[in-house]
C-alpha cells in the first residue's frame, strides 16, 4: 500500500530574479575618447597609458565619427615598416574606422552579442537620442552572463 500525503497539492514556485540586462547597465561610460586630429603616435601612447585596446573618436562638437583600434594603429606600423620611415604623427582621422556600427543604450546584452556575432567587433558605441553615452565590449557582455547565469530572466 502506498503512502498518503496528506499536505495536499504543492502550489509550485518559480523564482523570478529581476536582474538588470540592459547594455546600459554594463556598459563603460567614462571613455577615453579621441579626435579626428590627433596622431596616431599619441594614440597608441594613450592605448598603453589607459590599458585600452580602442576608443571612440568624436568631432569638436562631440558627435561620433569613427572608432580607432589598435588593429587600426597597426596599419600605420605596417605602412612605416613597409616603407622603412618612423612611425609619423599621421592624423586619427586617416587610419580610423569610419563606418560604425553603434547600439542603443536599452537594448538588452543577449541582442549586443547578436550584434558582436554578425559584425565580429570588439566593442560597440552606445547611443542615446544620437549622442554617445558610453561604449560595451565583448568582455562587458562575457561579465554580464557570469552574473545572469543560473537565473530566470523575466
Amino acid at each position: 500500500m502506498g503512502i498518503k500525503s496528506f499536505r495536499g497539492a504543492r502550489k509550485e514556485t518559480k523564482k523570478e530574479f529581476d536582474a538588470p540586462i540592459l547594455v546600459t547597465d554594463y556598459m563603460t561610460k567614462k571613455l577615453v575618447s579621441f579626435s579626428p586630429k590627433q596622431s596616431i603616435l599619441e594614440v597608441m601612447e594613450l592605448f598603453t597609458k589607459y590599458n585600452i585596446s580602442g576608443g571612440p573618436v568624436l568631432d569638436d562638437n562631440g558627435f561620433l565619427v569613427g572608432i580607432i583600434s589598435e588593429a587600426d594603429c597597426m596599419k600605420q606600423i605596417s605602412e612605416s615598416r613597409y616603407f622603412n620611415m618612423p612611425i609619423l604623427d599621421k592624423s586619427v582621422e586617416n587610419y580610423m574606422t569610419k563606418n560604425v556600427e553603434t547600439i542603443p543604450h536599452e537594448m538588452s546584452i543577449f541582442d549586443a552579442a547578436s550584434v558582436f556575432v554578425k559584425h565580429n567587433r570588439r566593442r560597440l558605441p552606445v547611443m542615446k537620442d544620437g549622442l554617445l553615452v558610453g561604449q560595451i565590449s565583448r568582455k562587458d557582455i562575457v561579465i554580464a552572463a557570469l552574473k545572469l547565469s543560473g537565473h530566470n530572466y523575466k
